[in-house]
């Protein structure tokens, strides 16, 4: 196995522009494996769109929600909610034979493997507030004042579960049991829409929207379950850091309007585990 384990997220098929950068993401090797961190987009059918036309170029394709996928939004035909939605999602995935967080993890055994490679879908918990801020309900309050709140609040409904960070309990809980049970000597690459840790929100141009990037209860994950790399997107900052000697990846596209400033298209997915470069046939 040659190929390299690659990375992209926040697609967001809905534009022009990016439709034509997800046309041309391409493998290098025949044996090339893509994860997709969520934000494909917003329109069930966009997203069983997109992953089709990925999961026939790539060797594998893994696949977390983002906030977008998981929004009930005026224009998609479905009316689904919350974790309806979600299992939805997971059984379009399932039936393009990409992988999602209700799937056994697989194990890359190309360069830099063995590893397994763990997509989560954790959301977020309000936690991740400014010093001083007080509740989640105040920091909400002052996010407001600020002129900051997420569509999250008006689009994604987390039926069954009370709020938001309700459902994150849920996901976190369960997630924490499946990852605690790997071997103590397995590595993982962790891949989640949301931040693991607060410090990459550090940097956002309107600190108050750090409330909805993430929970504070992951924030040893990377450490405890043997990251070798960490890869998310949602803040629209693609970037590599280094958080306790562990490699965190920011592989978001993002809007037009955020890449046109940088005077080109995206460069497209991020390498995680380079392989030897080849140039493969398009899959059928």
């Amino acid at each position: 196995m040659n190929g390299s384990l690659l990375a992209v997220s926040d697609l967001h098929v809905a534009y022009e522009e990016n439709r034509t950068a997800l046309e041309a993401i391409r493998p290098r090797h025949e044996d090339d494996w893509l994860i997709v961190a969520g934000d494909v987009g917003e329109i069930l059918a966009d997203v069983e769109s997109a992953l089709r036309h990925l999961a026939r170029r790539f060797a594998k394709v893994i696949w977390t929600p983002g906030n977008h996928e998981l929004w009930t939004h005026p224009r998609d035909p479905s009316p689904l909610r919350g974790a309806a939605r979600y299992a939805r999602l997971v059984e379009t995935c399932r039936a393009l034979g990409v992988v999602t967080p209700e799937d056994p993890y697989p194990v890359w055994e190309g360069p830099g493997g063995p590893v397994t490679v763990a997509p989560l879908f954790l959301l977020y918990d309000y936690t991740f507030r400014q010093p001083g801020a007080g509740t989640a309900g105040e920091a909400l309050a002052l996010a407001a004042a600020n002129g900051v709140v997420c569509a999250d609040e008006h689009l994604l409904h987390p039926e069954p579960y009370e709020d938001a960070a309700a459902w994150c309990r849920a996901r976190v809980a369960a997630t924490e049991r499946r990852l605690a049970a790997l071997g103590p000597d397995v590595r993982t690459v962790l891949v989640n829409h949301f931040p693991l840790i607060r410090e990459p929100t550090r940097i956002l141009r309107h600190p108050d929207f750090a409330l909805w990037c993430g929970t504070t209860a992951t924030a040893d994950w990377h450490l405890r379950f043997r990251a070798t790399a960490v890869v998310y997107g949602h803040l629209h900052i693609p970037r590599t850091s280094r958080h306790d000697g562990v490699r965190f990846e920011e592989v978001s596209t993002g809007y037009p309007r955020e890449w046109r400033r940088w005077g080109a298209r995206p460069d497209g997915p991020r390498t995680i585990l380079a392989g030897r470069p080849a140039f493969p046939k398009e899959r059928a």
